[in-house]
């Protein structure tokens, strides 16, 4: 995790910088937003943009766009500067960091920026069955196709894969092409020349150049826009790309691992992804079973979730009770890892005692069940009520159980991050009252 700190460190923003290098993040620093913007052309590494509000985070946020650099920002300052946290979640800041900082919301705001946890927890046959065929390919330099359900861990296998290649000394890039608009995923992906188009001050260095020599991880590859499929198809067969504008193609090095929770296909017949780069990128496919289909590592993943959230929000660690494993395991999983995840670090917070118990396991009913017991008197609960607040109610009520996970929320709702966020900044800019990250029933 790359993180681009714009302001002074030599207060609370410098002890919200130290929290997040023992969280494992690499940082730089710029004085000023011309600075900043600078080191993020040249470097596509970055994932995160820490800005005090001292700084114009709003002239950050419309530069980033302007120039098709799908970096995020995070504002942060003092908790008593309402007004100025409010106008910078309204300029496009993703989310507001109070300080002093608070080790528990760093993090949270770290792991959504990252995505997925990184450890790789694997007991059941059918899981570690997968990983040996991983392992097998993971030295070659063919690409991989990584299938399988929302929340089943599809990156975490992908950084395995490139821990025990040749390529493991050179970078890990990932792009999520879910969470990109269309009209920025090319320069996210190529870079651009100055002047390429309105807002492009100066050459900026795409995720490609940026994984030349290590591994590129397509997240998502299925949400790509087919027109774009073609210069995506070009880069795999030439190995080169061309930045938007530029006027000689680029070499890159680099080894492509893609992910879908799609049936490719079924896409491919529908004509919605390219038969030539689903074959270019399908050299090697894993399959990633749910967690319904692993029950083995239900135990050990709840383990090692519990630690963690443990250590991160500083509280004594407490194995699970037998009744509480039991309840998990009986479970159905539709979210698989993710909502196991977000279950026992609610389940951290909740538990009373030695033992996490069952009382502090809180699991919603299975989904037909669910309907079943919905019956007439939930349906009239709604009647009389617009769509658009059903709808506000249900998002702030799903981030509230994610404890303002927006990714992990944005995969329960079935919507993707981007329009989840579009929503977010639109309930808070009308006085909504928005779960900050780290937030949900533990606030």
């Amino acid at each position: 995790m790359r993180v681009m700190i714009i302001g002074s460190l030599a207060g609370e923003l410098g002890k919200a910088a130290r929290i997040a290098i023992a969280h494992g993040a690499k940082l730089d620093q710029a004085d000023d937003a011309d600075t900043a913007l600078a080191r993020l052309r040249s470097d596509g590494r970055f994932d995160l943009v820490l800005c005090e509000l001292t700084h114009n985070v709003g002239a950050v946020v419309r530069a980033l766009a302007a120039e098709r650099m799908a970096v995020p920002v995070v504002a942060c300052g003092t908790g008593d500067d309402a007004e100025a946290a409010a106008q910078a979640i309204r300029d496009g800041a993703r989310e507001f960091l109070p300080l002093p900082p608070d080790p528990e919301l760093i993090a949270a705001i770290l792991e959504a920026a990252a995505g997925e946890s990184h450890a790789m927890i694997v007991r059941d046959p059918a899981m570690q069955a997968t990983v040996r065929r991983a392992e097998q390919v993971a030295g070659s330099e063919a690409s991989v196709l990584i299938t399988g359900e929302s929340g089943t861990g599809k990156e975490v296998l992908a950084r395995h894969i490139h821990r025990r290649s040749r390529r493991a000394g050179g970078p890990f890039i990932a792009l999520n092409c879910a969470a990109i608009p269309d009209n920025l995923l090319e320069s996210e992906l190529f870079g651009h020349e100055k002047g390429a188009f309105s807002g492009a001050v100066a050459r900026r260095v795409g995720k490609f150049e940026a994984a030349d020599g290590g591994t590129l991880l397509l997240d998502e590859v299925s949400e790509m826009d087919v027109r774009l499929q073609a210069k995506l198809l070009r880069a795999l067969q030439e190995r080169e790309i061309d930045r938007l504008g530029g006027s000689a193609p680029v070499r890159v090095n680099v080894r492509i691992l893609a992910t879908s929770n799609r049936d490719l296909p079924a896409e491919v017949q529908r004509g919605a992804f390219r038969e030539d780069l689903y074959f270019r990128l399908n050299v090697v496919s894993l399959r990633i079973p749910s967690l319904r289909e692993r029950p083995g590592d239900i135990a050990a993943l709840a383990d090692h979730f519990a630690r963690h959230y443990a250590e991160v929000n500083g509280v004594p660690f407490r194995p699970l009770s037998r009744e509480a494993l039991l309840r998990l395991t009986s479970h159905t999983w539709r979210g698989n890892v993710r909502e196991l995840e977000n279950i026992i670090h609610r389940a951290v917070l909740l538990a009373d005692g030695e033992q996490i118990g069952i009382e502090a396991i809180e699991l919603g009913p299975p989904a037909q069940t669910a309907a079943a017991n919905s019956g007439l008197g939930g349906i009239a609960s709604l009647v009389g009520r617009r769509m658009v607040e059903v709808e506000r109610d249900l998002i702030i009520e799903t981030l509230g159980h994610t404890l303002g996970n927006r990714t992990h929320a944005a995969t329960i709702l079935g919507i993707s991050i981007r329009a989840l966020r579009n929503k977010l900044r639109d309930y808070a800019a009308h006085g909504v009252a928005v779960p900050p990250p780290a937030a949900g029933v533990a606030a």
